[in-house]
């Protein structure tokens, strides 16, 4: 029972990831409201709502979602070239290749010094909001995010520059529980940009 529940709760949270642009943790918690579920109701984990997404993007947006997450890739592409001095990595769905028209791309920094990555948006006369967020081990780090245009996609697309130390990078690549790298930097992307699209990677 308890895991026909908790698949239910990832089908509907992969719904609204993919039609809504939700993260995966307040799509679930919505998902449990959506089923009129208690608030207390077990979660599905990530890999199982990860799952559900690429699932129902297959079954639902096959026609498109491969060109949507080429054009967010180009647009990653261009900010990793643009932040380049501080070793800029891609992470979450663009990453992965779950990512469509409503996902936001999210770039780690890793800077000797936690302000030159903001000097640097300074200097380039580029707006952006300073925020935290929550980061790779679960902690909050600082977070510079703007917007973006994709001309492919002919709509602003939000851009999240996650900032930690240089000391970070060395955990940064540690594989995940499915055994895959969990960010790529600047030639990784540009390899996937040279695939067949496809809705399905997994770097």
């Amino acid at each position: 029972m308890e895991n026909a529940l908790a698949t239910e709760i990832a089908n509907s949270a992969a719904r609204l990831v993919v039609e809504e642009g939700l993260d995966w943790g307040p799509a679930k918690r919505r998902a449990v409201k959506v089923l009129g579920l208690p608030a207390r109701t077990p979660l599905p984990d990530n890999e199982q709502v990860e799952d559900a997404v690429r699932a129902y993007i297959e079954l639902f947006c096959a026609d498109t979602q491969p060109r949507e997450l080429r054009a967010l890739r180009e647009l990653a592409l261009l900010w990793m070239e643009r932040m380049q001095a501080f070793r800029p990595y891609l992470g979450g769905a663009v990453w992965h290749g779950t990512a469509t028209r409503l996902s936001d791309i999210f770039i780690a920094l890793f800077c000797d010094d936690p302000k030159s990555a903001e000097i640097a948006l300074i200097d380039h006369r580029v707006n952006y909001e300073p925020g935290s967020t929550k980061g790779m081990r679960g902690e909050q780090v600082e977070v510079l995010s703007l917007s973006s245009h994709s001309r492919e996609l002919n709509e602003e697309i939000g851009v999240h520059l996650l900032i930690y130390d240089l000391d970070d990078l060395r955990g940064a690549l540690r594989p995940d529980g499915r055994g895959r790298t969990p960010r790529g930097d600047i030639d990784a992307v540009r390899r996937l940009l040279q695939q067949s699209p496809t809705s399905l990677v997994h770097p």
